[in-house]
């Protein structure tokens, strides 16, 4: 599975890092990432051995001059069940490749390309060295050579980029970190690709767009999604895939790595690509329906989606602008975080998208704002002159959309808005005001919690919420295998909480192993945008709530600002600022406690963590909590979610605590003391008084409770508990109606005389209520499977 951790983590440099300039030694390594992984030193591959050991260079790769802890990369290469023996094999591993990498370096000084220290190792390669950075890198080249127009350039670059592929990125290499890197790595090859396929049929260059179309379906064979990403791809002879051939796009939050801004008239085809129905969005797909047909008619306006990730903004805009009237333009694109680093980029592709999409009066060229050869300003970069200059250009953008109106409706859409650069958001600010007397729609998607974005106070906001519970049951109907019974659908509804990226991962991987892949993926998809810092935190709360939300009704759901800010070890006022982005974005669920809005998330952040990382922090939480005296009900439901192994320290807190977690809650108190029994390793006293409490607290809760009884009374020397177990054993067997066994346990019992007055008192009187249901007659009871009589045969 995919620790989310691995999904969304970036690469990179640090400039100032050792090696960041390279060596002769590193210019010459060529690391290929892009397919088989292969090590070249000066044209010559180095044998790098066990599939393992290839998968610890891989994670220190793609974080070159990034300190990758011992523990990250045990999580990265075994997940969350690692060996015993895993540290130890990363420091084989590490020596290995270091001897490998550098086989000239003394053993006593630092190298050159390796460096560690802290439990931390660092891998200095300059990007050029690592064929995945090279192509991020000529992705973001290409980029910036569309926004300065430069058709040609980016064609190359673009190819360039393309050719570095020789099959599946990080083909072989197991864990976490691998699988969540093909699934990012893949995604952005696809985006490229289909780019390419775009930029070579606006040059003519139909038959070698052609050939990138049969090299997909060739290099994807099984991606049943294929058809649907090309779908909005224009008619290329020849290719092997019909453009208009698949389904639509899919909501945002998939599990992808990567997204891409598209130039092509429609919506993305892109990463996000699915073919589901749309349920539960009939109220905002009409809007937005009507909102196309008023700027036909001369009315145009401003529409902003907002909602949070994966909750299906995507998907609406595709079913609702995936076809306009005939004369209608329109134009897409997508932010990310490398659109504020282009001034008008995002809003120059959605423009030069809808004026190259069908017939118009405006020249393809005026899409260039600036109209003249001076570089685009920097946005962001400060001080009056830029804000002049940006403020130029947005006018001039306005202005040029304005006079594009004059052939014909447009519509504009920009999904993830937010993303957006500064004078791109200007433009769409002052185009919003001018909409309503133009026959022009704009329409933004913004994620919650991004806070207001352009034109916010004249748009039209359409929110979108979760499902309600008949459109998320025929969403899981829709894509579940098989239809899931009633109990079933329960649960998974009650798990997604009408999230339709999350009802989509649980209908479609419902049976298998928790968490699937996709769904981890999903999750750290929709948490990557958030700082680490604040991703630390959401999992410390998913830690304080697994248990509930494994076990509802155990104790309320989520935890306190002060239960959170002793496992964290952080002020409640700075954990307030930490987590308002959150809060804002409806990751945390409104109200006095702390709680993650989707218990699935709950489950994927707890249950994907590393085996023994979960049972180091939820140790360490328990711990800080018990220290600043919280309730020990919360303390033993985070060591039973963790399952941390009960040692005699933890034992000796329960059974100190053991009452007062019974009276607030049963089911932890029995769940924790039925953990203590299996410990084996336990002092045998501890173990002894903790089983009593359990056989106790099971007669109480009218379960079943002779075993554990039975366990304590054949170890005790102490005749008041010995008396006390034998009478819970048989009165167990009572409930049961099981009374012959009831009274062989009483007459032993009384037979063997170890026990206290008062429960010798007990036993006879339960003797005295079953008699009547004894076998024989009750005033001349036969002989019992054991060979006694009940009655006062036995009396002393």
């Amino acid at each position: 599975m995919v620790d989310p951790r691995w999904q969304s983590r970036g690469v990179g440099t640090r400039d100032g890092e050792p090696g960041a300039a390279g060596s002769a030694e590193q210019a010459g390594l060529d690391l290929r990432l892009l397919g088989p992984v292969h090590a070249l030193r000066g044209g010559s591959e180095l044998v790098l051995g066990s599939a393992r050991r290839t998968a610890v260079l891989c994670v220190l790769a793609l974080h070159p001059g990034q300190q990758v802890s011992r523990d990250e990369l045990v999580s990265a290469v075994w997940g969350e069940d690692p060996p015993s023996s895993a540290t130890g094999n990363i420091y084989t591993y590490v020596s290995t490749l270091r001897q490998m990498l550098e086989p000239t370096r003394d053993r006593w000084t630092a190298g050159r390309l390796f460096s560690s220290g802290g439990g931390t190792y660092q891998l200095h390669l300059p990007p050029e060295c690592v064929d995945v950075l090279r192509f991020e890198s000529l992705r973001l080249t290409a980029r910036r050579q569309r926004s300065a127009g430069d058709v040609d350039a980016e064609v190359d670059t673009v190819a360039q980029a393309l050719r570095l592929w020789r099959g599946e990125a990080l083909a072989g290499v197991p864990g976490p970190f691998a699988e969540g890197q093909r699934l990012r790595l893949t995604e952005l090859r696809l985006a490229t690709a289909e780019r390419y396929v775009a930029l070579l049929t606006g040059c003519g260059r139909h038959e070698e767009a052609a050939r990138v179309l049969d090299d997909l379906v060739a290099a994807y064979p099984h991606r049943g999604d294929l058809r649907a990403r090309l779908a909005a791809v224009p008619p290329v002879p020849g290719a092997s895939v019909p453009p208009g051939d698949g389904g639509r796009p899919r909501g945002d939050g998939a599990a992808d790595g990567g997204r891409e801004i598209r130039t092509g008239g429609g919506p993305p085809a892109g990463p996000r690509v699915d073919a589901t129905p749309l349920f539960g969005r009939d109220a905002a797909l009409r809007r937005l329906r009507r909102g196309v047909a008023d700027a036909v008619g001369g009315r145009g306006g401003s529409i902003l989606v907002e909602g949070p990730a994966g909750i299906g903004r995507t998907a609406l805009l595709t079913a609702a602008l995936g076809s306009v009237p005939d004369g209608c333009r329109i134009g897409w694109a997508v932010g990310d975080e490398g659109a504020r680093d282009v001034p008008l980029g995002v809003l120059r592709d959605c423009v030069g998208a809808a004026l190259t999409s069908a017939t118009t009066r405006v020249p393809v060229a005026a899409a260039d704002p600036a109209g003249d050869d001076r570089p685009a300003t920097a946005a962001g970069s400060g001080g009056d002159d830029t804000d002049r200059v940006g403020s130029d250009d947005a006018a001039r953008m306005v202005d040029l959309v304005r006079r594009a109106t004059a052939g014909g409706p447009l519509v504009l859409t920009v999904d993830d808005l937010h993303w957006a650069d500064p004078t791109t958001l200007r433009a769409w600010a002052t185009l919003s005001g001018q909409a309503a007397g133009l026959p022009l729609l704009l329409v933004g998607t913004v994620r919650s919690g991004a806070g207001p974005v352009a034109g916010w106070s004249v748009a039209e906001v359409v929110t979108l919420g979760p499902l309600d519970p008949s459109s998320a049951g025929a969403l899981v109907r829709a894509l579940a295998p098989r239809p899931p019974g009633p109990q079933e659908l329960a649960r998974l509804l009650d798990q997604a909480g009408g999230h339709p990226d999350y009802l989509r991962q649980l209908a479609r991987h419902g049976s298998d192993p928790f968490p699937p892949a996709g769904l981890v993926a999903a999750v750290g998809a929709h948490l990557s945008p958030y700082p680490e810092e604040l991703r630390r935190v959401l999992r410390a709360v998913a830690f304080l709530s697994a248990y509930e939300v494994r076990s509802p009704g155990t104790l309320p759901e989520g935890c306190t600002m002060a239960e959170l800010a002793a496992a964290t070890d952080h002020g409640v006022e700075d954990l307030g600022r930490i987590v308002a982005p959150a809060r804002a974005a409806g990751v945390l669920a409104s109200g006095d406690r702390l709680r993650l809005r989707h218990r699935v998330v709950v489950r994927v952040l707890h249950e994907s963590t590393p085996a023994a990382f979960r049972v180091a922090l939820s140790r360490q939480y328990a711990k800080r909590l018990a220290v600043v005296g919280a309730a020990p009900e919360r303390v033993a439901a985070l060591l039973l979610a963790g399952e941390v192994p009960f040692d005699d320290r933890t034992a000796g807190w329960l059974a100190g605590q053991v009452e007062q977690i019974a009276e607030a809650s049963p089911q932890i108190a029995v769940a924790a003391l039925a953990q203590a029994h299996a410990q084996h390793a336990l002092a045998p006293d501890r173990r002894l008084t903790l089983t009593a409490w359990l056989a106790r607290l099971l007669l109480r809760a009218g379960q079943h409770a002779a075993a554990e009884a039975g366990w304590v009374a054949a170890r005790t020397a102490d005749p008041e508990l010995a008396g006390e177990m034998r009478w819970t054993a048989a009165h167990s067997h009572e409930r049961r109606g099981d009374f012959e066994t009831a009274a062989e346990i009483a007459h032993t019992a009384l037979r063997e005389r170890r026990i206290g007055p008062q429960w010798i008192d007990e036993l006879r009187a339960l003797l005295g209520r079953i008699r009547p249901s004894l076998p024989g007659n009750p005033t001349e009871p036969q002989l019992s499977r054991s060979g006694l009589v009940g009655g006062t045969r036995d009396a002393p």
